[in-house]
């Protein structure tokens, strides 16, 4: 037997005893009643090795056997991250990274264009909120998972990438070719609105690590130019760092929880809110984009009482996922818990009732679900 094929035979050996393993632990108890499929998946292994046309790596095989443990769990918020998805997550959360600056998400099975970041590559060529991404480079989209499209689409800094968009209102896809760019992309917007001296905006378009930061900075300069009354824009915002958004919850909050954490196995965990807080007349926008940490957020906000929401049901993703590292530089993120919003209300699946109903016309030539929480504020701030 050729020398290559004896190490073969050995690599495939030690990722055939770690698999195993891997499905002891997975089986607990109920090995016995399971043996058949454990002596399935090595007869599966050993034919693909003698009788499959094309040789496969050992290496693979174990890394699509976990794979498939993940999505045997029909989960689509657990997903095994190879080394390249693994690292462009960390960049997210971190909040700077190379690519061509469009914050994505799935609708209908499709990743679609949330927002083009203003100054970017995406925003440059044209891109716009709503644009489906049917193709990134070769890889077509459908049903792909938000890690793995961000992914493809960062990458080194002067490299390229290239987009298959199909747009409402154009017959045929048409191809944006992009040049990644550095990308470091605030996720707090603020201002005064014009001929509303007393009423400032803010905007939150993601939850990274500085999203808490960037909040308190900008709320600060808005008290300095004479906020009486504040709009909080959470519409389409998918969500991201738990404690990011703790935080922000915390600046508005005087006390009380702003969130439970309800864990499977171990403790569960009430994040309460410190005294001292943003005591102004508070409106907050919603729609069915704002998902995860925008609804930790806004429940919170609602449940305590110190502010109104506004426009239509939220998402409903009311799980907490954990990013475990792995070998060779790849990860997993987790469904680990639930939270409950302060009154311990479960959202998940059914979403965040807003206080006002504000329908918004995708077409719409102007934005009732603001106009109607600028309506509000001032009669707060008349009161």
């Amino acid at each position: 037997m050729k020398r290559d094929t004896w190490a073969f035979w050995g690599r495939l050996a030690i990722a055939l005893v770690s698999m195993v393993f891997v499905i002891l632990l997975l089986l607990g108890g109920t090995v016995a009643a399971n043996y058949k499929g454990l002596g399935n998946l090595v007869k599966v292994v050993t034919l693909v090795k003698g009788q499959y046309l094309f040789e496969v790596a050992p290496e693979k095989l174990v890394e699509g056997a976990i794979k498939g443990v993940v999505e045997s769990l029909d989960d689509p918020y657990s997903v095994y991250l190879d080394a390249k998805t693994y690292s462009s997550l960390q960049e997210q959360i971190r909040g700077s990274f190379g690519g061509i600056g469009v914050l994505v998400g799935v609708k209908d099975h499709h990743l679609t264009v949330v927002k083009p970041f203003p100054n970017t590559p995406a925003a440059e060529k044209g891109i716009k909120a709503g644009d489906i991404i049917i193709q990134i480079g070769d890889r077509p989209t459908k049903d792909m998972d938000t890690e793995t499209a961000v992914s493809l689409m960062r990458g080194p800094v002067g490299s390229r990438v290239e987009l298959t968009i199909m747009r409402e209102g154009v017959k045929e896809p048409f191809k944006v070719p992009l040049t990644r760019q550095e990308i470091s992309v605030p996720t707090v917007e603020g201002r005064m609105l014009p001929n509303e001296n007393n009423v400032g905006y803010i905007a939150i378009s993601q939850f990274t690590e500085n999203t808490g930061e960037e909040l308190v900075k900008i709320l600060h300069e808005l008290r300095a130019e004479g906020m009486e009354g504040l709009v909080l824009d959470l519409r389409d915002n998918p969500g991201g760092e738990l404690n990011s958004a703790i935080k922000i919850a915390d600046q508005f909050l005087d006390k009380g929880p702003i969130v439970h954490i309800d864990y499977r196995i171990g403790r569960d965990h009430t994040f309460n809110a410190e005294p001292d807080q943003l005591d102004l007349p508070l409106v907050v926008l919603v729609n069915k984009g704002s998902a995860s940490a925008s609804e930790i957020l806004a429940g919170a906000i609602k449940d305590a009482g110190v502010g109104t929401l506004v426009g239509t049901r939220t998402f409903g993703k009311g799980v907490v996922q954990t990013v475990f590292p792995l070998d060779n530089g790849a990860g997993l993120k987790l469904t680990t818990a639930r939270y409950l919003t302060p009154k311990k209300h479960d959202i998940h699946k059914k979403g965040i009732a807003p206080d006002v109903v504000v329908d918004q016309e995708p077409d719409a030539k102007s934005d009732k679900q603001l106009e109607t929480a600028i309506k509000l504020i001032r009669e707060k701030i008349h009161k």
